[in-house]
């Protein structure tokens, strides 16, 4: 008896099946890979062989076509050859011939499709759909819509400034009448395309397909941001205060909101922070934000960089070194292919192939370089640990500095004094 297997599989789609799939002892095994050519060579060998069994995973894995496989099972019944479909249960396909080949269409439908699709993806085509809001789509890649590009740049730049997402939205319909969600604007704040990168469903990225809207930096940045807000209690980020969803009380461990007092008549205004939660009865006290504030600089400046100075931290210039060289070294790989293909050695599906995963692998190390700190902490720390340095800036800039590198600020009234203990980040 003898027993031989087929298998087939699409390079665009599918890695080739391992040798072990047949769970058993197999006399031959054919292999296609994109064409069908073994499956033309062992139909020839079925006509000067004894062959008994042939083992498939799919019946759709015998042609393209309903026609095709209905065609290449007439030839395998003629030789006598008993096909054994190990994805499929034998019953149903009797029982119900009829739905499976409508079910083989349809997956056949949908395997040219998807097949459609991955060419473009190799040739870095944009995806189907829509253009993302500040784009076009042009012959063979995205091109920027000036109509409405500098509305998602501004976007970007208000967020940039004030780290606020529900900020840089009201911003917008404000500015431009341009409503979106909170979820619309995060998503635009992480979208690939506005780096000039373009990603697919199947999770992969090829990057300098298209000019950008924001630069690497600033997409960096973005991406910095939007960790350290993940931090924070929800809507605090946007918050006008620089202390909001920072501050908490030591006795009740309730976090604090800030409260804003007028007195009757007067324009001036008092601000507190008070607990949100507070178990305790009396309730604590709240404190006097200014006074709270000042502290906070205080306490900055003099446990700041003896923090930083006694962080076990990596070369980070030396990892970005690293990076950049293996970027630099995949770069390469793209300009030789050419020559590869003008030499015979590669022929241009195979270096579309490999330009592809070339590409992907850039782009998936420029995202690791952007993950990398783009200062020097220990020069940081020495430039933000001088007093006047903060009493220069601004409440949403201090709030911006302020989450760089505090977690949680909690407060201890002490009789008349007050505790102020700082717990950073790092």
């Amino acid at each position: 008896m003898k027993i031989i297997a087929y298998s087939y599989s699409e390079p665009l789609l599918e890695p080739a099946p391992a040798p072990e799939i047949w769970g058993q002892e197999i006399d031959r095994t054919y292999q296609d890979l994109g064409g069908r050519q073994q499956l033309q060579q062992l139909l020839k060998d079925c006509e000067t062989e004894q062959i008994q069994y042939l083992l498939i995973h799919k019946l759709e894995e015998l042609g393209d076509t309903v026609p095709e496989i209905c065609s290449r099972l007439t030839q395998l019944e003629t030789l006598g050859i008993q096909l054994i479909v190990l994805g499929e249960t034998q019953t149903e396909n009797k029982a119900n011939l009829l739905k499976l080949l409508a079910e083989i269409q349809r997956n056949q439908h949908s395997r040219s499709i998807r097949k459609a699709q991955a060419r473009n993806r190799i040739k870095a085509l944009p995806p189907p759909g829509k253009a993302p809001y500040g784009y076009r789509r042009g012959k063979d890649k995205y091109t920027v819509d000036k109509s409405t590009s500098p509305v998602v740049k501004d976007f970007f730049e208000h967020f940039l400034l004030y780290g606020s997402l529900r900020g840089s939205v009201r911003y917008l319909a404000k500015k431009y009448n341009k409503k979106i969600s909170a979820s619309t604007g995060r998503r635009w704040l992480t979208n690939p395309v506005y780096r000039g990168d373009l990603a697919y469903q199947n999770g992969q990225v090829i990057s300098n397909t298209h000019i950008p809207i924001i630069s690497r930096e600033e997409a960096a940045q973005i991406d910095r941001l939007l960790r350290r807000n993940r931090r924070l209690p929800p809507r605090t980020a946007s918050s006008p205060r620089s202390l909001a969803g920072l501050a908490v009380c030591a006795e009740c461990k309730s976090p604090m909101t800030v409260s804003k007092v007028t007195a009757y008549r007067q324009d001036k205004e008092y601000l507190y922070l008070r607990p949100i939660d507070c178990p305790k009865q009396p309730k604590c006290r709240g404190f006097s934000y200014q006074e709270i504030l000042q502290l906070t600089i205080e306490r900055i400046c003099e446990d700041l960089p003896a923090a930083v100075a006694a962080l076990q931290m990596p070369d980070v210039n030396g990892i970005k070194a690293g990076i950049v060289g293996a970027i630099d070294s995949k770069q390469a790989i793209l300009e030789q292919l050419p020559l590869l293909i003008d030499s015979g050695i590669l022929d241009t599906e195979t270096a579309a192939l490999r330009a592809y995963k070339v590409r992907t692998e850039i782009a998936e190390l420029q995202s690791k370089l952007a993950q990398l700190p783009p200062v020097n902490l220990r020069e940081t720390a020495q430039t933000v640990s001088l007093t006047e340095f903060w009493l220069d800036l601004s409440e949403s800039e201090r709030r911006f500095y302020f989450r760089e590198f505090i977690r949680q600020i909690e407060l201890l009234r002490e009789g008349a004094a007050v505790k102020v203990e700082i717990i950073f980040i790092f």
